[in-house]
């Protein structure tokens, strides 16, 4: 699988930007994915996750409420629409996936547990 992410850019605290994945392959609509964000001279963390089927998702405590992650299996894409942007949100927002079809058990939060990323993103918010 090879991902593409896109839809990042320059946005005022309180805005919105939606970011999409595209994924190369028929299996894109099998795996977990999930969205990483890494911010300058942090460590890359969780943002959001979605299993294969979208029935599922998980949102880190810091963003939940404000984004939410969603995916279009006709369309092998996956989003994160972002709102209420704050400074504290500027990264390089990564996709990625994981490598067990039809995976049901827990959404990973764990970057190791992904197998396939894509290039980044920058976000960038201003106050």
């Amino acid at each position: 699988v090879q991902l593409q992410a896109s839809g990042g850019g320059l946005v005022q605290a309180g805005g919105s930007l939606r970011l999409s994945c595209a994924a190369s392959g028929r299996t894109f609509s099998t795996y977990t994915m999930a969205w990483f964000r890494q911010a300058p001279g942090k460590e890359r963390e969780f943002v959001a996750a979605i299993r294969w089927s979208g029935g599922s998702t998980d949102h880190a405590d810091s963003v939940k409420g404000r984004f939410t992650i969603s995916r279009d299996n006709a369309k092998n894409t996956l989003y994160l629409q972002m709102n209420s942007l704050k400074p504290e949100d500027t990264a390089v927002y990564y996709c990625a996936a994981d490598s067990r079809p039809f995976f049901s058990g827990y959404l990973p939060q764990a970057g190791r547990e992904y197998y396939f990323w894509g290039q980044g993103t920058q976000v960038t918010v201003s106050s």
